[in-house]
């Protein structure tokens, strides 16, 4: 072998594992039906894989938020507040006990401290809102105006305008401002009235947290109908897009760009975002900003009567078929339900033909009625169906309300043992305080049938629909419905809490 031949066997080597890593190379491109030696060079997945992982990639937001963030605002408020009661304001400051937190960044500081003269108290609120239509009608919370003495907007490009207070509603916690200025050139939003949010719809959160203003965040729909601090007129959206102060009054909107709630309040033990908010729908924010509109006020139907829901024991004490509707615990005297011939013991399943779940929907559903107009109720009383009209007034404030109930109570005037149900009863008459009507709960054993149903001091006013004054009265009724098979008998009760009917079991006794 001559050195020729010894130096071409290494270049054959190494032209031979060039071969070798271009063939690799040839598979790793996928080329179809290439044949090497005795190797198939088959398609590769890659492509294929590469191509699915795109499809499933969750496309940005920032479509929507161009077209959406121009119509939302922050909303600058000087307040005026007596200093004693801006201290006790939860939203004025200082944290919350209640977890439950209407956020916005509240006044602070300052105030007249001048001897002789009434405190006051002078502050900044910042919270966010959203222009609704072109000439400048603008959405946002009551809470964020409250005690408002002057109000700016401050739009997405930096442009700050005045703005107007045209009416609050703080039962739903919503207000309606107007820019007094540039009238006709304000970009906005609409209302999502189509289609109901889903749960785990995507949302987008745009406000004010802070005061850093034109902040976004994403996430979707958590929940739907939920209660927030017993609110009657509300049934608020649950979204897990942060939220924080500032974000108050500000919109969540759909992947369509449309609104479908307005941000009020967070679940927050700390203070800050722990991924619960809660947004009042936009069919009651198009419900009230209307009328807000229109009126400068909302006004809402009325019927006059004390409800509660209808658990299933309730349900069968009174021979319904499902726990729903609400029942009627008292009804306001010379009200509009008393003068149509509603009763305490009526279970009211309708409105207008249109199914009522509980007690809640059943209060929101009157207060949709105008005042003057007719409800459709459909009731149910003595085991059967029927259908009731009552004409509607205006609801009244509060201390009207609390003033009513208040005349009514003044209206409603030896101690025995219930064998097997493990509760002492007492005439009304007999209990200083206990007022004239009814039989009084002195005593109830724990963990007896009565336990989980009454409580000492409650007072019975009838059982089974029938007034009661004395404790043979309740054994007579007792042993008229144990001879008709009843395993539960319905109470009307009268406690600290109002007027309320409850189930007490009688099976066993």
């Amino acid at each position: 072998m001559n050195s020729s031949d010894h130096d071409m066997k290494p270049k054959a080597g190494i032209l031979a594992r060039r071969r070798t890593r271009l063939m690799a190379a040839v598979f790793g491109l996928g080329v179809a039906g290439a044949v090497a030696g005795n190797f198939v060079v088959m398609p590769s997945v890659t492509p294929a894989f590469a191509q699915t992982q795109s499809q499933v990639v969750q496309p940005g937001f920032a479509d929507i938020v161009q077209k959406v963030r121009p119509a939302v605002v922050s909303i600058k408020v000087k307040t005026e507040t007596d200093a004693n009661a801006s201290a006790s304001d939860d939203d004025n400051g200082g944290g919350p006990a209640n977890p439950f937190e209407f956020f916005f960044n509240g006044p602070g500081g300052g105030g007249n401290m001048q001897p002789g003269r009434p405190r006051k108290q002078f502050g900044m609120a910042l919270g966010s809102g959203f222009f609704i239509s072109a000439d400048g009608y603008v959405v946002t919370n009551n809470h964020v105006v409250d005690h408002a003495k002057e109000v700016d907007v401050v739009t997405d490009g930096g442009k700050t305008y005045t703005a107007k207070v045209i009416g609050v509603d703080p039962k739903t916690d919503l207000a309606l401002l107007k820019v007094q200025d540039d009238a006709g050139k304000f970009p906005f939003v609409e209302l999502e009235m189509q289609n109901e949010p889903r749960v785990g719809d995507w949302v987008l959160a745009v406000g004010n947290p802070y005061g850093l203003g034109g902040t976004v965040t994403a996430g979707i729909v958590s929940a739907r109908g939920r209660d927030l601090n017993n609110s009657t007129y509300n049934d608020f959206l649950q979204i897990d897009a942060p939220v924080n102060r500032g974000n108050s009054g500000g919109p969540t909107f759909d992947l369509s760009g449309r609104v479908i709630g307005v941000n009020t309040a967070i679940y927050s033990p700390s203070g800050g975002s722990i991924g619960i908010g809660f947004a009042i729908p936009a069919e009651t924010v198009s419900r009230v900003v209307s009328q807000l509109k229109s009126d400068g006020q909302v006004t809402r139907g009325y019927i006059g009567v004390q409800i509660q829901p209808v658990n299933q024991d309730i349900a069968d004490s009174i021979g319904l078929k499902k726990a729903a509707g609400a029942l009627i615990a008292d009804v306001t005297k010379n009200g509009p339900a008393a003068k149509a011939g509603l009763q305490s013991g009526d279970a009211i399943t309708a409105v207008n033909g249109k199914e009522v779940a509980d007690s809640r929907e059943l209060a929101r559903a009157i207060a949709d009625v105008k005042p003057g107009e007719t409800a459709d109720l459909t009731v149910w009383r003595d085991g059967k169906e029927q259908s009731i009209k009552v004409e509607t007034s205006k609801l009244p404030g509060d201390k009207q309300l609390a003033d009513a109930r208040s005349l009514q109570d003044d209206d409603t005037g030896g101690k025995s043992s219930l064998a097997g149900l493990g509760v002492e009863l007492a005439p009304a008459a007999a209990v200083a305080g206990a007022g004239k009507a009814g039989v009084v709960v002195t005593d109830v054993d724990p963990g007896s049938p009565a336990s989980e149903s009454l409580r000492p001091g409650d007072v019975i006013l009838d059982i089974a629909g029938k007034p009661v004054s004395n404790v043979r009265e309740v054994r007579e009724i007792l042993s008229s419905a144990k001879a008709d098979s009843k395993r539960t008998v319905l109470l009307r009760v009268k406690n600290n809490d109002g007027l309320h009917f409850v189930a007490l079991p009688i099976g066993k006794a």
